[in-house]
């Protein structure tokens, strides 16, 4: 038992590592004069403040206790870091934690049940992950979804679930659904309403639920859309006819989905037979 609690505690600290990496990766894409690994390798691949371009030390890029240590100011330029930093250093480290808990081994010994395949399958949904936690902040940010991110990932999902062949229809009529789905509201509003970021974006999340989650994905989706759009109204921060970007909501329904989604389907079905 406190084995499988200190496994736990280090995916987490190994979420949180990785979240300072993507919140890296979210400025180096923000970079358009150059390639995203050029851009990752820059500064002889040293982190560096964003305003003062002052090269980082190991102490400034601890993840959360850093922010907290500096008082969210940078230790050269006084200038303030964002708040951005710790909430998706934390935000990557609770998600990874939530996919080991429901990827976990197989009973017995840990140590022993972790397989080669457990492992691949664990790295694939924490990769993912990743993913899906850069472009909702990119979107959020920069109303873009980024093909070198979002491409690389769909490639991948699809080799993964390739590999394990009697499945594959499962996920590739997850694809279709969501594809054409998204692909319909985007020819008919012709783009007003939704981007064809989010039609690509539809084929990834497709391969990661596979059918019949992908349905509660989308479910949820539009209801987190939907409640979010309207709070933002009631207070003001947006107007009827304001753009906003629907990627954030998909990736949300997406993880409610991935860690919940078949008790949902399966409550809801309950609910209408009876």
């Amino acid at each position: 038992m406190f084995a499988f609690f200190l496994i736990k505690f280090f995916v987490f600290i190994f979420g949180l590592c990785i979240g300072s990496f993507l919140n890296c990766v979210i400025y180096r894409l923000s970079l358009d004069d150059s390639s995203l690994w050029k851009n990752l390798g820059g500064l002889q691949n040293r982190s560096y403040c964003p305003h003062c371009k002052h090269p980082l030390m190991w102490l400034d890029l601890i993840p959360v206790f850093s922010f907290l240590f500096l008082k969210s100011k940078c230790r050269y330029c006084a200038q303030k870091i964002s708040i951005q930093y710790p909430i998706i250093e934390i935000l990557t480290g609770l998600i990874f934690l939530l996919i080991f808990i429901f990827n976990p081994p197989a009973g017995g010994s840990i140590i022993n049940q972790f397989i080669i395949y457990q492992f691949i399958n664990l790295f694939f949904l924490f990769y993912i992950a990743s993913v899906l936690i850069v472009i909702f902040v990119y979107d959020l940010k920069y109303y873009l979804i980024p093909d070198k991110i979002l491409f690389p990932a769909i490639a991948v999902a699809f080799a993964y679930r390739l590999f394990h062949f009697p499945s594959i229809i499962n996920y590739l009529g997850a694809v279709l659904i969501a594809f054409t789905f998204f692909g319909v509201i985007y020819l008919i509003s012709r783009g007003r309403w939704m981007g064809f970021g989010d039609v690509k974006l539809a084929v990834l999340l497709g391969l990661l639920l596979g059918f019949p989650v992908i349905l509660a994905g989308l479910f949820l989706s539009f209801f987190f859309g939907a409640i979010i759009g309207l709070g933002l109204i009631l207070f003001g921060k947006k107007g009827l006819k304001s753009q906003v970007p629907f990627a954030p909501f998909l990736i949300i329904g997406t993880f409610v989905a991935l860690f919940w989604g078949e008790k949902i389907i399966n409550w809801y079905t309950h609910f209408l037979i009876f």
